[in-house]
C-alpha cells in the first residue's frame, strides 16, 4: 500500500466458457521482462488453449512488475529478487476474483527468486498450490562473483542486464524523483551517471535502496541485499510441491542447490543444456527453434492440477476495507484495489537490447 502499480496480464481474454475453479497458473517473469516475453507466451499459448485444441484449458495471469511491460511506477520504490510483497499483493487480488480455483505458480529468472521466496515465506498459508521455478538465480552473491569471473560474464551479460535496468529507470524518472530528497531520488542521480554499469554496480547503487519497502530496505551495500534475498537458503521452508529447473551450461546462473536443503516438497532438475531462459531444439526447417522446456513444464502443470491430492491451505480471509483488499488479521501496510482494467496485450516484442527480459 505505498502507491505503487502492478501490472496483471490475463489470458484468454475471452473466458466465459472456463468454469470458476480452472487452475490458474500465475506467472512472474525476468528481469527487465513481462507479458509479452516469448519464454512466457511459448507455455502460456498451450497450457491456456482449448482442451479440443490440444491445450491444458486453463486461466493464466502474469504479474508485471512495477515499470515493466508499459506499467507506470506511481511511487518511490522499483521491484527486486528479494521483494515478495507485490507478488503477495497480487495473489489477493487473483484468488478473490477466483475463490476456487488452485493456483499454480510459473516463474523465470528473478521472478523465480521473488516466487520461491513467497513459496518459502507463506510455508503452509502459500496461496500458490505449487510452484514450477525456471532458471532461478539462487544464491545471488555467488552468482554475481561467477558472473564477474570471465570476460564475457562481465561484459557481455552483467552490463547488458545492468544496462537494461538503466534503460529502465530512464523511461520513469520523472515519478522516482518528485521528491528530490527522497533517498531513491538521490540514488537516481547517481544511477545516471553510470556508464554500462555492471549488474552488481548497478545493484550497488540503487536496487539496494530502492529494490523494496522499509524495512529491510534500505542495504548498506548490494552484498548485502544479494545476501537477503537469495532463495536457496530458504528451500527448507517450502511446503508445496515445487519444482526447479536449471541449466548447467547458464551463463547467469552457475551456483544450484541440487540438495534442496534435504526438502522432499522440492524436486531439483539440472539439464546438461538450456543456457539462460533458452533450453531451444530445432523446429524442422533450417533455423527454426522451439523451446522444449514448455513439454515437462506442461506435464508438471497438468499433474499437480489434475492429479495432486489437495488439501487447500488455511489462508486469512479477505475483506474490502475502504476500497482495498486486505487480509482480516493481516498486516496493515499491505492491501490492493482496481484502478484500471481492460485492454489486449498485442505482439511479442517487448525493449529492446542484450539480454532483455533476463
Amino acid at each position: 500500500m505505498d502507491g505503487g502499480t502492478l501490472g496483471l496480464d490475463f489470458t484468454p481474454t475471452d473466458d466465459s466458457n472456463l468454469k470458476p475453479d480452472t487452475p490458474i497458473i500465475v506467472v512472474t517473469h525476468g528481469l527487465t521482462g513481462g507479458s509479452y516475453e516469448s519464454y512466457v507466451r511459448c507455455i502460456l499459448a498451450p497450457a491456456c488453449s482449448p482442451v479440443e485444441q490440444g491445450g491444458l484449458g486453463y486461466r493464466a495471469v502474469v504479474v508485471n512488475f512495477r515499470g515493466c511491460a508499459g506499467v507506470p511506477v506511481t511511487s518511490p520504490q522499483l521491484y527486486s529478487a528479494g521483494h515478495t510483497d507485490d507478488l503477495r499483493q497480487a495473489l489477493f487480488y487473483i484468488a478473490n476474483q477466483y475463490p476456487g480455483a488452485p493456483l499454480l505458480g510459473l516463474s523465470f529468472s528473478l521472478g523465480a527468486n521473488v516466487m520461491t521466496r513467497y513459496i518459502a515465506e507463506e510455508g503452509e498459508q502459500s496461496r500458490l498450490m505449487s510452484g514450477c521455478i525456471l532458471a532461478c538465480p539462487w544464491d545471488l552473491a555467488a552468482n554475481n562473483g561467477r558472473l564477474l569471473e570471465t570476460y564475457i560474464g562481465r561484459n557481455i551479460y552483467s552490463k547488458g542486464m545492468g544496462s537494461n535496468l538503466l534503460n529502465l529507470l530512464r523511461r520513469h524518472i520523472v515519478p522516482l524523483t518528485q521528491d528530490p530528497e527522497h533517498r531513491v531520488a538521490k540514488a537516481i542521480t547517481l544511477t545516471m551517471g553510470l556508464d554500462k554499469p555492471t549488474l552488481d554496480v548497478f545493484d550497488d547503487t540503487f536496487t539496494r535502496i530502492a529494490g523494496g519497502s522499509s524495512p529491510p530496505w534500505p542495504f548498506d551495500t548490494a552484498h548485502d541485499y544479494y545476501v537477503h534475498s537469495s532463495s536457496h537458503k530458504v528451500l527448507g521452508d517450502v511446503r508445496v510441491p515445487l519444482l526447479a529447473i536449471n541449466a548447467a551450461d547458464d551463463p547467469v546462473v552457475r551456483d544450484v542447490p541440487m540438495d534442496a536443503k534435504g526438502n522432499g516438497w522440492v524436486v531439483m532438475a539440472l539439464t546438461p543444456n538450456g543456457g539462460h531462459i533458452g533450453w531451444f531444439e530445432s523446429d524442422g526447417g533450417w533455423g527454426q527453434v522451439a523451446r522444449w522446456i514448455k513439454r515437462p513444464v506442461l506435464e508438471w502443470l497438468r499433474a499437480v492440477a489434475e492429479d495432486l491430492v489437495y488439501e487447500r491451505p488455511r489462508v486469512k480471509p479477505l475483506q474490502d476495507v475502504d476500497g482495498f483488499l486486505k487480509e482480516v488479521g493481516g498486516r496493515d501496510d499491505l492491501g490492493c484495489k482496481v484502478i484500471e482494467g481492460g485492454g489486449i496485450v498485442v505482439g511479442n516484442e517487448g525493449q529492446s537490447g542484450v539480454l532483455a527480459g533476463l
